[in-house]
């Protein structure tokens, strides 16, 4: 069991959980989630020397082990040191670039709950730097994968903020937002939309 620094146990959201193999899927999507395929991504880019971008990993401090057998050590109790920022950073032609990842089920909006005040101020902080920010976003159902830069988050956030819609409409996201086509090597090429935009 994990648990918050509050200590309140950790729960898996929604859109945190693994996705099996459904008939639906194509062959070359199967059961893949956003994640895994931003990391094969990832380690194409690192391969071909076009950039150096990992996710972060969640900082967790561990309570208490169990040892079943003298090879094996069981983690039964853990919790998260701190509120993590966002997924991955790294660096791309001498900019350092932060994002984060989101996926919905959502045909027709994406709800901005899916985002936590840190990683908002997290985003706004880099974005103060001069960094390349931007949330990557996925709707699963639709099979579609949107670069959407970081400040148009923002804008999208405070609008909830100050009693606005709780989501980003589908048309939002597809004015504001760049289409990114799957592929297979790498399998979600973001770095030609980060090209376009930022240099």
């Amino acid at each position: 069991m994990f648990k918050y620094p509050n200590g309140r146990a950790y729960e898996k959201k929604e859109n945190e959980r693994t996705w099996h193999t459904r008939a639906s899927d194509t062959y070359g999507n199967r059961g893949m989630t956003l994640e895994a395929d931003l990391n094969e991504t990832n380690a194409y880019y690192l391969a071909q020397g076009i950039a150096v971008i990992h996710k972060k990993p969640t900082p967790v401090q561990i309570v208490r082990v169990d040892y079943p057998k003298r090879s094996a050590a069981v983690i039964k109790e853990a919790y998260f040191k701190q509120p993590s920022t966002t997924d991955y950073n790294g660096v791309y032609r001498g900019k350092y670039i932060d994002f984060e990842a989101k996926e919905t089920r959502n045909r027709t909006s994406f709800p901005l709950q899916n985002f936590h005040e840190h990683q908002i101020e997290h985003m706004k902080q880099v974005l103060a730097h001069g960094a390349i920010c931007f949330v990557i976003l996925r709707f699963t159902t639709l099979d579609e994968t949107y670069l959407f830069d970081a400040q148009h988050l923002l804008e999208y956030w405070e609008r909830k903020q100050q009693g606005g819609r709780k989501s980003m409409t589908k048309a939002e996201i597809e004015r504001h937002g760049h289409l990114i086509p799957l592929g297979y090597h790498p399998r979600i090429d973001y770095i030609q939309i980060v090209d376009k935009l930022y240099f």
